[in-house]
């Protein structure tokens, strides 16, 4: 008997390897420092996680900014498009309004 023939069904790491490839850990840090975990398929697009983090903590989505590796996650992202890895970082900063500085004479 080969050893193939004992791997009629998977075990349970086969199976947990096979969730790991259609699932990511993605972690989100705003500037603060404070940190939320998602679990989301790869290919849920990113604008999902990115509501879900807004009312989360208690703050419209449409005031904060997504970055991946300095980049701004769009809408329609998800985190195949980005090549994105189990337990990679998304990061979070507060949308700046106007943002000239005031001079006085």
């Amino acid at each position: 008997m080969s050893e193939d023939d004992h791997q009629a069904a998977p075990t349970q790491e086969e199976v947990k390897s096979e969730d790991a490839l259609s699932t990511i850990n993605i972690k989100v840090i705003s500037s603060t420092g404070e940190e939320v975990f998602f679990k989301i398929k790869r290919s849920t697009k990113l604008s999902k996680l990115q509501g879900a983090y807004a009312s989360k903590v208690g703050k419209d989505v449409g005031s904060i900014r997504f970055l991946y590796d300095g980049t701004r996650i769009s809408d329609d992202d998800t985190p195949a498009s980005l090549d994105m890895e189990d337990n990679d970082t998304i990061d979070v900063m507060v949308e700046q309004v106007g943002g000239a500085a005031s001079h006085r004479p």
